[in-house]
């Protein structure tokens, strides 16, 4: 089966074989996880990156009184947070929804992808703002949508991602999340989200078969949820295909700096705290 993050990455930038082994071998060893465990604490001081390569984890906070609200779901291929070694401490918690193979990546390995390989910082770059994008979305959908078409395009975004790292059919894929889950991510409650998952299937738009989600009309699920796939950014710019330099003045082609340069820069750049 084809490396998840290797496909992921090649939505942001055209790696090179060379590209490709380097990764290989910065992802060669993981981890198996069981499910429903913390890959990290909110309040912890993270040392590296985790990268999850099979099953479903999330980003998730909690308030006073126990209640949790997932704010991302990470399948397959995504990075929980590229520059997370930069923070002082975590400011949420990450956990596995499901068993998972997890890749612990250090820091100075992702110095290295970023400082040594340019097409590999530059699809580092994508993914970063492909978070973010999808972040946005997701206020749009649980602040705006009601509660069926907020469901529905949830389900739709996931089959999107998953087929992107080859882990989809055209309507189906795995569905490693329980109701509980969904009544975190969407603020709901287990028994609403029973009954919009219900509406679903009596409506004849999506189906379950053992632990395969199948949506019976993708189009017509998609137009009922106004989904509009734009924001996962899956299709690269044409004339960014040939390369991943950028254009600078007087046409000199220049190498984009490296996640970690600009980050380090922009802490250098910042003013000193005033005195209280």
């Amino acid at each position: 089966m084809l490396n998840p993050f290797i496909m992921k990455l090649e939505r942001g930038a055209r790696l090179t074989d060379e590209d490709r082994q380097v990764l290989e071998e910065a992802v060669l060893r993981s981890q198996h996880v069981g499910a429903r465990k913390d890959l990290i604490h909110e309040g912890d001081v993270p040392d590296n990156v985790h990268l999850i390569v099979k099953g479903f984890a999330c980003r998730y906070k909690t308030v006073s009184d126990g209640q949790r609200q997932i704010m991302a779901y990470l399948v397959p291929g995504d990075l929980c947070d590229l520059h997370v070694s930069i923070l002082g401490e975590m400011d949420h918690s990450i956990a596995t929804l499901c068993p998972c193979e997890v890749v612990y990546l250090p820091r100075a390995t992702i110095e290295d992808l970023t400082e040594n390989h340019s097409r590999i910082n530059r699809a580092l770059w994508w993914v970063t703002l492909v978070d973010e994008a999808i972040l946005r979305e997701w206020i749009v959908n649980m602040g705006r949508r009601p509660a069926d078409r907020k469901l529905a395009h949830l389900l739709c975004e996931l089959l999107m991602r998953l087929q992107s790292v080859g882990l989809a059919t055209e309507n189906s894929y795995e569905f490693s999340v329980t109701q509980a889950d969904l009544g975190d991510t969407l603020g709901l409650s287990s028994v609403h989200v029973n009954r919009v998952l219900q509406q679903l299937r009596s409506d004849g738009l999506i189906g379950l078969k053992g632990r395969n989600l199948i949506i019976n009309d993708v189009e017509r699920l998609k137009e009922f949820a106004e989904f509009n796939p734009n924001y996962l950014h899956l299709k690269r710019r044409e004339r960014d295909r040939s390369g991943d330099e950028a254009v600078g003045p007087a046409g000199v082609r220049e190498s984009s700096p490296s996640v970690m340069d600009v980050l380090k820069r922009s802490l250098a750049d910042r003013p000193p705290a005033k005195p209280e």
